[in-house]
């Protein structure tokens, strides 16, 4: 049983914010996608452990960040528009089921990482940039690709689990943790990081930019 981001024994976690700096990826040698923006920026400290990850990958693969920092209002917007989707795909659906269904895919702001800066959706690319068989593209949803987001997923190609897996291991050594409901999440710090781990409190909050 997968633990929503959502779930109250996340949300209740406290955060003892470190007051830890915003750093661009490209200084700590992290690729991130062309088009990215302002989400090249996380915490310091997830940006070295990426740095470590993206190092103890085989010769040829490389890590490919998508985004990193959302900003707050980006995060509800996401939230909106998946949740319109939802209501049209389940019309039975009352509001908590609705809301349960989402978290899946985007969390409430209350718990968010990305906008913390603790979290970076990522995939995997060769010497040339180009990204590898994940299973899925990046920020599909459950119903897009019926189920084939989670990190588990039986319904992929064996080379799309090979990859996986990889990821998995660089990332799970340099201390991150995944959200099992998509498999390019990854974080450090924020309370679901803190779920998995027994840590006693969260390390970084919503950003103030």
């Amino acid at each position: 049983m997968i633990t929503l981001i959502s779930a109250p024994s996340v949300a209740s976690i406290p955060i003892e914010e470190n007051g830890e700096a915003l750093v661009e990826l490209a200084d700590f040698g992290v690729r991130c996608r062309p088009n990215i923006g302002a989400g090249s920026r996380v915490r310091f400290e997830l940006a070295r452990r990426l740095r470590a990850a993206d190092q103890a990958l085989p010769v040829g693969f490389h890590l490919c960040v998508a985004e990193g920092l959302r900003p707050v209002e980006t995060q509800r917007a996401i939230i909106e528009t998946y949740l319109a989707a939802l209501r049209i795909e389940f019309p039975e659906a009352d509001a908590a089921t609705l809301d349960e269904l989402s978290a899946r895919y985007v969390a409430p702001v209350s718990v968010a990482p990305h906008v913390a800066g603790a979290a970076v959706d990522l995939t995997l690319v060769n010497d040339a940039g180009t990204e590898l068989d994940m299973g899925t593209a990046i920020d599909a949803t459950p119903e897009q690709s019926d189920g084939a987001v989670r990190f588990a997923a039986k319904n992929i190609a064996v080379s799309a689990r090979a990859n996986r897996e990889l990821l998995a291991r660089a990332l799970g050594a340099a201390g991150l943790e995944n959200y099992p409901h998509e498999w390019w999440h990854w974080s450090y710090g924020d309370r679901y990081w803190a779920h998995l781990t027994g840590a006693a409190h969260a390390v970084y909050g919503p950003v103030v930019d």
